[in-house]
């Protein structure tokens, strides 16, 4: 037989909200309050209350502080599966200020007794919260700010609903302003609590490949470390952007002969990719004194990858690893994949190509960015290669175009009735603006003919359409004959996104359970974020940018993406002057830091904002204001 459900309930006033709970199945209530039991039993229905709890095998006890629960409970005790806190509140007069601290530490007390998958819940005044669900809403700085409050102890918001008092049999609200007197309970909401994975904290992490007979090591960019072989499209992933491309690739192969590349794909380059920008690449660094010591490897200071199969050569060192090391010539530097077309390039240029079979390659690529809302320093790209005669190539690509149609539509169907509309627009009609981060950079490497583009019909999601595949053609002479190659690729990630309704890219990245357990057995379904309303925090940066130096904005962005641990959702220009006498210019950007998965408090946000002045002063060499 299951244990019984211990449930903790704090600043009862007349426990008939307690009395409404005892007796049901499987739970055990502990009703406290922080009068004596000489003050409550004053109160109407208090004594009848607590008769009836008692007689129910429930603990009711008096004089309980909720900031200092420990005090109250035997270590074997301590151990609640939900806590209950209705319309919490200092007494008398007190304003939101000391409202807001006596929250702070009831949470930091109810994370002391609370089980691991144990929920809080927080019923306020209609108002008070400082939520969207607030209506009216108040001014934040005029409401209690519980969802910024609770984070400060490590708590995310994850349901938020109506209290509706009349429907609790024989609760009587009381105690307000510690009077017999019933707050305002028309319009309260429930707001309930669950514990947030800490914030992460990133070891260097060392990558060591197979390179034929040699080895290779480096070091992994630090904003990267946490998306390393996370193995998303591996066969017994369950994450829907492996759904995504099983679908499609099952459905292409069913209008084509089609070929999987299963072999290992590189993950690095040697040299430059033509026509793309230095700072759009992740270049890999290592010089000798960085490399970590077997000492550090074995007390697990750094955390170590393994790659096999690397299609690369390069002179070793006595003890046959590689050293990779960044300058300014970028000619024999190695660099992490930005695309899978080079691949789709070769596979093409080997020969013995089949006409008309179409080869799908698929994989991690990385790639620095802006910080956007659809702008990603790594994603599964997908990539369909087709050798055609030419002439034929435009019955190619409208081929390949309607049977992704097909396949995007089935997978939406079964996920929401929104209406999904999904078009092939030549990429001339489009300005660089217009462009979103994948199709900007994809525009980069070659010249695209089409642009393949999604728009849901749902307010406030996807409004313009976003770009969620290229298609680009090439001319070869292969066998004596003239073929024209029709490349697609894909943007896994974004459609996983759209298709779902994840309206930001870093939750494909989480590591906390509550995202996959919402696709079991790899089933596609509307996301339900289990974050919701997470605060968010604003700081300025004003700084001197070194002079006769173009400013670098992507790096500038890549270092918020790392030692924030992407939690800066957007940097905003704010002000930009130079000065006449001495040509000198300055530049004041915005940050807004904001974790969807995690919680995040003002302290941690405030050592993250330091450490950001420090790395840009340090590695962009600027002088801070």
């Amino acid at each position: 037989m299951a244990p019984a459900r211990r449930v903790l309930l704090l600043g009862e006033g007349n426990f008939s909200f307690a009395a409404s709970l005892c007796g049901a199945a499987g739970t055990h209530v502990v009703a406290t309050c922080y009068e004596s039991e000489e003050e409550v039993c004053g109160r109407r229905r208090a004594a009848e209350s607590i008769r009836r709890l008692r007689e129910r095998g429930a603990e009711v006890v008096f004089s309980v502080d909720c900031t200092k629960l420990n005090d109250y409970f035997l270590p074997e005790e301590r151990e609640f599966d939900c806590i209950y806190f209705n319309f919490p509140h200092c007494g008398r007069k007190a304003g939101v200020v000391k409202n807001r601290e006596l929250l702070a530490h009831f949470f930091h007390s109810s994370s002391e007794v609370l089980t691991e998958e144990g929920e809080i819940h927080v019923a306020l005044c209609n108002g008070q919260g400082g939520t969207p669900a607030d209506q009216p809403k108040r001014e934040w700085h005029n409401s209690w700010q519980i969802v910024a409050v609770a984070a400060g102890a490590g708590f995310i918001l994850s349901n938020i609903h109506p209290f509706k008092a009349e429907t609790i049999h024989g609760y009587k609200c009381t105690g307000y302003r510690s009077q017999d007197k019933s707050f305002r309970v028309e319009g309260a909401l429930n707001h309930i609590f669950t514990r947030s994975m800490p914030l992460p904290y990133f070891k260097p992490m060392i990558c060591e490949m197979e390179l034929k007979s040699r080895k290779v090591s480096f070091q992994v960019p630090q904003v990267l470390v946490d998306k390393i072989n996370r193995g998303f499209l591996e066969q017994n992933s369950n994450h829907p952007v492996r759904t995504v491309k099983e679908k499609i690739t099952a459905d292409l192969s069913q209008a084509f002969p089609l070929q999987n590349i299963d072999c290992c794909l590189s993950l690095l380059h040697q040299g430059h990719l033509n026509d793309v920008c230095h700072s759009n690449i992740f270049w890999i660094i290592l010089s000798p004194e960085d490399t970590p010591s077997t000492e550090e490897m074995s007390n697990g200071l750094v955390n170590e990858i393994l790659f096999s199969h690397v299609d690369f050569s390069r002179d070793t060192d006595k003890n046959g690893w590689v050293n990779i090391e960044e300058g300014c010539h970028i000619s024999n530097q190695y660099y992490l994949r930005p695309s899978l077309l080079p691949y789709a390039q070769a596979i093409i240029q080997r020969g013995a190509f089949p006409l008309g079979t179409l080869h799908a390659l698929s994989g991690p690529v990385f790639r620095k960015c802006l910080i956007t809302p659809y702008s990603m320093p790594v994603f599964h790209e997908m990539v369909f290669v087709c050798a055609v005669n030419r002439g034929t190539e435009n019955s190619c690509i409208q081929m390949l175009v309607n049977n992704m149609k097909t396949s995007i539509h089935c997978l939406h169907q079964t996920v929401s009735g929104f209406q999904v509309n999904i078009d092939l627009q030549e990429a001339t009609s489009f300005e660089t603006t217009e462009l979103n981060d994948f199709a900007a950079f994809e525009s980069q490497l070659s010249k695209v003919q089409y642009i393949i583009c999604v728009e849901m019909d749902t307010s406030g999601f996807s409004k313009k359409g976003s770009c969620v595949g290229i298609i680009r053609t090439a001319y070869y002479e292969l066998e004596s004959s003239e073929l024209v190659v029709v490349f697609a690729s894909l943007n896994l990630d974004l459609l996983a996104m759209l298709i779902c309704g994840i309206s930001d890219w870093r939750m494909l990245w989480t590591s906390d359970t509550r995202f996959l357990h919402q696709f079991p057995r790899g089933e596609l379904r509307l996301f339900k974020n289990f974050s919701l309303y997470p605060p968010s925090y604003v700081h300025d940066v004003s700084f001197w940018v070194p002079d006769g130096e173009q400013f670098d904005e992507v790096a500038f962005h890549t270092i918020a993406r790392q030692v924030s641990g992407e939690t800066v959702v957007s940097i905003q220009l704010i002000d930009s002057f130079q000065q006449p006498e001495t040509g000198r210019k300055s530049l004041c950007y915005r940050l807004t830091f904001q974790s969807c998965d995690k919680a995040l408090s003002r302290r941690e946000v405030a050592e993250k904002q330091l450490l950001f002045r420090k790395e840009i002063e340090q590695c962009l060499c600027v002088t801070l204001r």
